[in-house]
């Protein structure tokens, strides 16, 4: 069996909590190499996922010199994602990277205009692609059950669960708060939803309300103020060149019980879903209105039957039968860089009070 020789630069929580354990139920996987500026979490993650030939480095630089890699996965701060994969790419070797694709749309843009150059294959974690509601509506939309798909909706709200490790509050690590980390998954599912990728134009805001209050209630205990240096909070709207729009919503603190996750809604002129709840289909037949409950516990995802449903397996495995077999890949980075380029958008809106205009 060929199996593609992978290193994980970055052993933080991403890695640990998603791509390494996903990793190790992929057998056509050999994890070669671990990277982190600290070195004991490198050490850790070699010692539960890799073998005893499995090498440990500091810096990413000298486990790139390794010609026997073919692939890496990088699962660093968002400020680092390009430079990275980049130089990967330079190296000679494939990259999946954590999402968001890059902290700025420049650096995603980069990014792409090297994969295209050196022939290196790239994608970008949206591991969300993979539930099993989500194949079910991406396959329903193909189908055109839901016609044309001229409003929707990308919710990405949490109540009060504002992550207070790592570098999650700095904004110069990250580039912003709850819209460049789950606000991307839900845009993501909705474009990719919605089959569309050429945005007009762009209104946003994003707020600092809650970001301040001292001891404040929190699923993780209370935040430090002082560290708080991104949004709590951020909504748009999107209109797309053929006239669809977009609201885009996305909080990690906010006074209100409505809360979902990397979920969408999706009105089209046959047909509308949302994930509230569970999957649900509604439309008009024979003069009445219906509405239809997705039962998705049996059987397994469509292009991977009677295998782990679980969505971060079935990421690594698109992903490792792309590198190996060319297997369409789910998650294309053109579609990834669109994402980066209208959450820019709605930080330079918020900024300037001023709508973005795409070319």
């Amino acid at each position: 069996m060929t199996k593609l020789r992978v290193g994980i630069i970055g052993c933080g929580g991403i890695a640990n909590g998603k791509h390494l354990p996903a990793l190790a139920k992929v057998n056509e996987v050999e994890i070669v190499a671990f990277c982190d500026i600290v070195l004991e979490r490198a050490e850790q993650a070699k010692e539960k996922y890799g073998s005893s030939e499995s090498k440990v480095y500091e810096n990413y630089a000298d486990l790139l010199k390794d010609g026997s890699i073919e692939a890496v996965h990088v699962c660093t701060p968002n400020d680092s994602h390009a430079e990275i994969a980049i130089a990967a790419m330079e190296a000679d070797k494939h990259v999946l990277c954590e999402k968001p694709m890059a902290k700025t749309a420049a650096d995603a843009r980069r990014m792409l205009e090297v994969a295209k150059r050196t022939g290196k294959k790239l994608s970008i974690a949206y591991q969300n692609r993979f539930r099993s509601d989500s194949r079910y509506l991406k396959d329903a939309a193909n189908a055109g059950e839901l016609g044309e798909v001229y409003f929707a909706k990308a919710h990405a709200i949490r109540r009060r669960a504002v992550p207070t490790w790592g570098v999650f509050l700095d904004e110069e690590k990250q580039g912003g708060g709850p819209l460049i980390d789950i606000g991307t998954h839900a845009l993501d599912l909705a474009l990719w939803m919605m089959d569309n990728y050429k945005p007009k134009a762009v209104l946003g805001r994003a707020y600092h309300k809650l970001s301040q209050r001292e001891n404040a209630a929190n699923a993780w205990g209370p935040w430090d103020p002082k560290q708080f240096t991104v949004e709590d909070s951020a909504f748009a709207m999107i209109t797309m060149e053929n006239g669809a729009s977009l609201v885009l919503e996305s909080s990690w603190a906010l006074n209100t019980l409505e809360v979902d996750e990397a979920k969408v809604t999706l009105c089209g002129t046959e047909a509308g879903a949302d994930m509230k709840g569970g999957l649900r289909i509604n439309g008009e037949s024979n003069s009445r209105l219906y509405t239809k409950e997705i039962e998705l516990n049996s059987g397994g995802v469509a292009f991977y039957e009677g295998e782990s449903d679980d969505p971060a397996v079935l990421e690594q495995r698109n992903w490792v039968e792309h590198v190996l077999n060319d297997k369409e890949l789910v998650v294309k980075p053109e579609q990834a860089l669109v994402v980066s380029e209208i959450l820019e958008a709605v930080y330079e809106s918020s900024r300037t009070g001023k709508a973005v205009y795409f070319e």
